[in-house]
């Protein structure tokens, strides 16, 4: 009787009862200050659509937003292989200038990606870590209005779009907490035509 009861609660271990996922995005917050619905909208959108995600930062444990949102953070970026994800999302916030920007091993991460032809994307700050991972040289693209960051997306090479949304060669950055679902829509376009 043991046996048929603990038999009962068998399922996948992705709690969706053997249906198979799409695939795996890797989303990288600040460990400090990122922007929870950047993150929150996008992640609950793909987990919808069959993605499985993965929170990455620059530390483990518990990583915590502006407006309060606490998420436990799987992998640091050092522990990331791109070729077991399908796309890389950035995730904006206030710490990423602090967290984010800058960090060589992240821009290294990103440009993997990318020649790997997978899915690069950036919300709010988090276009200029694309810029300075040199992805959207000869892009246009859209970051948070901020005159530092938009000089930052231009020093990379970007034509600045002050748009909710931009899609151009591949990359697709978006301007901050506003175009959250936008984003995400965008994003999963992106990946299932790349399947």
């Amino acid at each position: 009787m043991v046996v048929f009861a603990s038999m009962g609660c068998i399922q996948g271990d992705d709690g969706m009862s053997g249906e198979e996922k799409k695939g795996r995005v890797v989303m990288v917050i600040a460990p400090q200050d990122f922007r929870d619905e950047e993150l929150l909208v996008p992640k609950r959108a793909l987990e919808a659509a069959g993605f499985d995600t993965v929170v990455a930062s620059t530390r483990k444990g518990e990583a915590v937003g502006m407006l309060g949102a606490r998420v436990s953070v799987d992998a640091t970026i050092d522990e990331l292989d791109p070729s077991q994800y399908d796309g890389i999302v950035v995730v904006g916030g206030s710490g990423t200038r602090e967290y984010l920007w800058g960090n060589a091993q992240l821009h290294e991460l990103i440009r993997a990606f990318f020649a790997q032809n997978k899915t690069v994307g950036a919300i709010c700050l988090a276009p200029v870590v694309l810029a300075e991972a040199g992805v959207l040289d000869g892009k246009r693209a859209t970051v948070f209005p901020d005159s530092e960051a938009i000089s930052e997306l231009e020093e990379g090479g970007a034509s600045y779009v002050r748009s909710p949304v931009v899609l151009s060669g591949g990359v697709i950055t978006a301007e901050g907490p506003k175009a959250a679902e936008s984003f995400a829509a965008e994003l999963i376009h992106d990946l299932e035509e790349r399947a």
